[in-house]
């Protein structure tokens, strides 16, 4: 079984259609062992006791500065002892040494098609403010590799989901999430746990 922990920074509707597969049997070899969020009250942390996986809280605010931060984010992490970790929705800066000690084992869902609306300032709502903003016709959500760049690392999937007339952003980010985060997540997920997928030179390959 893939031990797997999620790290989220709101509702976790994201992490809800993970657990929702895993329970489903249509996410296999996966075990969550844990979901990490950096806010005491969110709905993310309630999601993940009613399914009895362990929640933990790990704020930067707590902490002096950054580097304390990131150490303590570290050491919980490698206390579950993951095989992969998942940021669905989760708004704060991936330590370097995290990504370097998981390296090709940390996954990413953006609310875009990467790579537009994408790196620094792209999150969450933004993103779809933006993609109204320049008047695009098609937007989407992407799954990729966490690398030390943002939004940077090899794309796993993608999914395009149609921006209609008289979309509100808010509008729009609940199609995209319907539409195409809700399915794509758990479906490179499982792809990862299956051995489906892996990454040489940069870049996703499907086995």
């Amino acid at each position: 079984m893939l031990r797997t922990v999620v790290c989220v920074s709101g509702g976790g509707t994201n992490l809800q259609a993970i657990i929702d597969a895993v329970e489903a049997g249509k996410v296999t070899n996966v075990e969550l062992v844990g979901v990490i969020s950096n806010n005491r009250n969110v709905k993310s942390l309630e999601r993940a006791r009613n399914h009895g996986i362990p929640d933990i809280c790990i704020s930067p605010k707590d902490f002096e500065n950054r580097d304390l931060f990131n150490e303590a984010f570290l050491a919980k992490v490698k206390e579950l002892k993951p095989d992969l970790i998942v940021l669905a929705g989760f708004l704060v800066t991936i330590p370097p040494a995290m990504v370097k000690e998981y390296g090709n084992r940390i996954i990413n869902i953006h609310p875009s098609l990467i790579p537009s609306f994408c790196g620094v300032g792209y999150y969450g709502l933004k993103v779809h403010e933006k993609a109204l903003e320049r008047g695009v016709k098609v937007t989407g959500a992407t799954v990729h590799f966490v690398n030390d760049g943002m939004d940077e690392g090899p794309i796993i999937a993608q999914k395009a989901v149609c921006v209609e007339d008289g979309d509100t952003p808010e509008v729009l980010q609940k199609r995209v999430m319907e539409q195409a985060e809700w399915i794509i997540l758990p479906q490179a997920i499982d792809d990862f746990a299956n051995g489906r997928i892996t990454v040489a030179d940069g870049k996703v390959v499907r086995k």
